[in-house]
């Protein structure tokens, strides 16, 4: 079952026309993961405080389906895939009720705080993300 996170649409996401700027669905996703990963015991900073690590986005591919609109209360999904060593995928979706918005594949890399260097995602974390 894929997590969910309710995001309402305010006048800054939006563009002259009323509709959602393109690039904030990345912000809405971002979100999501960010609660997705809390919801499973895993706080980013205690993670950085803790272990020196931190995740970055190492690459993302979106498609639009539909428009959202200012004040549209949205659901965004969080569907991890299994984790690689140093990475993970997480597909993810807007919805508006059942009506499909937009859609991605996120991939996220698990790096050294202090030089970006690839690193081994803890066991503790896959175990967290598995299970969540």
């Amino acid at each position: 079952m894929s997590f969910q996170f309710p995001i309402r649409v305010y006048w800054e996401d939006t563009d002259a026309g009323g509709i959602v700027f393109y690039a904030n669905y990345l912000k809405f996703f971002e979100r999501a993961r960010t609660e997705w990963l809390r919801a499973a015991g895993v706080e980013q900073h205690q993670l950085r405080e803790d272990t020196g690590l931190m995740f970055v986005v190492a690459a993302t591919s979106l498609r639009y389906a539909a428009p959202a609109k200012l004040d549209d209360l949205l659901t965004i999904t969080v569907d991890p895939e299994p984790a690689g060593r140093a990475s993970l995928v997480v597909r993810q979706r807007a919805l508006r009720g059942d009506t499909l918005l937009c859609e991605g594949e996120i991939r996220i890399g698990c790096v050294r705080a202090g030089d970006l260097k690839p690193q081994r995602l803890p066991d503790t974390v896959v175990a967290a993300i598995t299970s969540a």
